[in-house]
């Protein structure tokens, strides 16, 4: 009679294909982040002051915004 041991957890990683996975994934990740920062500073910095004010925004909120802290 064979038994079956269902209690094991996984915990994602499965040796070095899935650290090597993981490592990429977040380097994917960090670079589709900086992208997306990058287009958003560049939209908002396209711009004129009067409609920065418009969306209640001025020159020196546009990194904060970009980066996702506002």
């Amino acid at each position: 009679m064979a038994a079956l041991d269902t209690t094991r957890t996984t915990t994602g990683s499965f040796g070095l294909v899935g650290r090597i996975g993981a490592t990429f994934a977040t380097v994917v990740s960090t670079v589709v982040e900086w992208n997306d920062a990058r287009v958003t500073r560049n939209a908002l910095n396209g711009l004129t002051d009067r409609e920065l004010a418009d969306i209640g925004l001025c020159r020196g909120d546009i990194d904060e915004v970009a980066e996702g802290r506002r």
